[in-house]
């Protein structure tokens, strides 16, 4: 073995340096030590001993179930292994977005989930996109644009139907107690039947995708009380024509969920047969929400048959009726509390008509972002004449006149809202308008944003500082665009 330069173990050379040890690279050398010493290895700092170790699980968890639900799934499970084991038996409600985790390790790391969302990992993720065909991603649904094709907007790939089904077999076999449930409906319905066995205190079902056939178990869940169904559309799911949900589904429907409380319909097909079967069947629902839907013409007479609805909503229909029918054969919903109006169109003033006189018993009217809802359109509202709540919000076509003359008539009134309405003007407000106002119990009056603008302004001086500021300028000058102009003392007082 060669030697060492002896210059570079000298004491004065301040240790060995490590030019000097290309061919020595197993030898450290400190200052002071000899050559054949070696640095004992640094021991571990010390750590703090875990104190939550002599707590029993049973009072870990009660510490735990004090967190709110954010710090209980972001900061205390990322503490140990012990810690997010015990988080995760005090998880009650959960949005799965891969479906491999809900066959493999969901009844595992969430043993009591009561609120349970599957569909959106069972959406696909969308295949690499080219140049020519990106991808369009809204939420948890991912769809593939092509610029070539018309439409360009593909459809939404879903999960194999078996891949769906061995999931919720899953799913109804270690969660018993699972309360609320949302998923896509298969061709062949075996998960949902596995559902409806394994889950006998599920109260409310969500399903997307539907078809008449994917409802046929939805009659095997004897406890439902809240269901909400998107039908397949053909444009975004990728199905046929004659896939949705007709009035053989609803008819299913009907038959099997008697005990229904609120019923939800997406963007359903069907006509009176459908609604009239539900109202008929199930005689214990109070809230029913009908949203882009494309019923025939006549569906609304069939509202009479809901002889327990106390609330009836509409959302996002582009029309609401085609075909109403005559007058004396439409009915009433003698029950109805509340009609509720939202991103509708208005403007087919004998299907407006037709729906104001099945809901002619209506205590509240909220008519929120719909379009159409002229002056004229708004006095077909006075055919309700038992309104006790008024709420209008983004009309932007009503007018203070056509308000007043509706509002006016009803002797029940007792709150008012009125929120972003442009062509609604504070200073239009009549005598008979103002006394109206002082006999009501609840007001909400911001109609325009100059009101709204006035109102959170109010007390704070702002929107005040410019005329104050130009007021203390010396008489006889103005200031225009930067510049100064002199004029005489008496012109510019």
């Amino acid at each position: 073995m060669p030697e060492p330069d002896r210059h570079l173990l000298s004491p004065g050379s301040g240790g060995l340096h490590r030019d000097g040890l290309k061919g020595w690279p197993d030898l450290w050398v400190l200052p002071g030590k000899p050559p054949h010493a070696r640095p004992a290895a640094m021991p571990p700092p010390d750590r703090a001993p875990d104190q939550t170790l002599a707590f029993p699980d049973e009072l870990l968890l009660r510490v735990l179930a004090c967190l709110p639900e954010p710090h209980l799934t972001a900061a205390a499970s990322l503490v140990c292994k012990r810690w997010t084991r015990l988080s995760g038996r005090l998880r009650r409600r959960l949005a799965v977005r891969d479906w491999a985790f809900v066959t493999h390790r969901l009844p595992y790391r969430f043993p009591n989930l009561a609120v349970l969302d599957l569909f959106p990992a069972s959406i696909a993720a969308p295949a690499a996109p080219s140049r020519a065909s990106p991808v369009l991603t809204c939420g948890a649904v991912s769809l593939t644009l092509d610029p070539s094709a018309d439409p360009p907007l593909g459809a939404c790939r879903f999960l194999a139907d078996d891949v769906l089904d061995r999931g919720l077999a899953v799913v109804a076999a270690r969660f018993p107690n699972l309360r609320r449930l949302s998923a896509t409906a298969a061709a062949e319905s075996g998960g949902l039947m596995d559902i409806a066995g394994g889950c006998a205190t599920l109260q409310e079902l969500e399903l997307h995708r539907c078809t008449d056939l994917a409802l046929r178990p939805v009659s095997a869940f004897a406890h439902l009380q809240i269901l909400r169904i998107v039908a397949a559309s053909s444009p975004l799911y990728g199905t046929s024509e004659d896939g949705g949900v007709t009035d053989i589904g609803l008819t299913i429907l009907a038959h099997g969920c008697k005990r229904l409380v609120k019923l939800e319909l997406v963007g359903c097909e069907g006509s009176y047969d459908g609604i009239a079967a539900v109202g008929r069947c199930c005689a214990m629902l109070e809230e029913l929400t009908i949203a882009d839907h494309r019923m025939d013409g006549g569906w609304l007479a069939a509202l009479a048959f809901c002889g327990n609805l106390k609330t009836l909503r509409l959302q996002g229909c582009g029309r609401i009726d085609d075909d109403p029918g005559p007058a004396e054969h439409l009915g009433a919903c003698l029950t109805l509390e509340s009609l509720q109006l939202h991103r509708c169109q208005l403007r087919d003033r004998r299907a407006l008509h037709a729906l104001f006189l099945v809901c002619e018993g209506a205590r509240e009217l909220l008519v929120q972002n719909c379009w159409g809802l002229e002056d004229d359109m708004f006095a077909l509202a006075g055919l309700c004449r038992r309104i006790k709540l008024l709420s209008l919000e983004g009309c932007s076509l009503l007018t203070t006149r056509g308000v007043e003359s509706v509002v006016t008539s009803w002797n029940d009134l007792q709150s008012l809202e009125v929120v972003g309405c442009n062509k609604i003007k504070d200073e239009e407000i009549t005598p008979a308008l103002s006394e109206l106002f002082s006999n009501l119990k609840e007001l909400k009056w911001r109609p325009d944003n100059k009101s709204l603008l006035a109102a959170s302004l109010a007390g704070t001086g702002m929107g005040k500082k410019g005329r104050v500021f130009f007021k203390r300028i010396l008489p006889g000058h103005q200031r225009v665009k930067g510049k100064v102009l002199n004029y005489p003392a008496g012109v510019a007082a």
